[in-house]
């Protein structure tokens, strides 16, 4: 996946996190941002990495923000990949 496609997938899951209250507050509380630092981190792709590997931690937001916004489940970890830091690592 290409960095563009990561961002713009990650900016639909954003949407979606935005959206659902109750993980927002679970994201702000975990990442300390507040809304200023949503609205500026959505232009920075450090911070959109920071949002997939949030919604990574459990298999049942992944589902439910992939169910709601038509993004692929399998996709997620993808798009993590194609953002910063994302890279696997090569241990040999």
């Amino acid at each position: 996946m290409r960095a563009e496609t990561a961002e713009a997938f990650a900016l639909t899951a954003l949407g979606w996190l935005i959206s659902d209250e109750d993980l927002l507050g679970t994201f702000m509380g975990s990442t300390g941002c507040d809304a200023e630092a949503l609205r500026q981190g959505a232009a920075n792709p450090e911070f959109l990495a920071s949002v997939l590997d949030f919604l990574s931690m459990d298999d049942a937001w992944v589902l439910r923000c992939s169910e709601a916004t038509g993004l692929a489940p399998e996709d997620f970890l993808v798009a993590r990949h194609a953002l910063p830091g994302g890279a696997q690592t090569q241990w040999t």
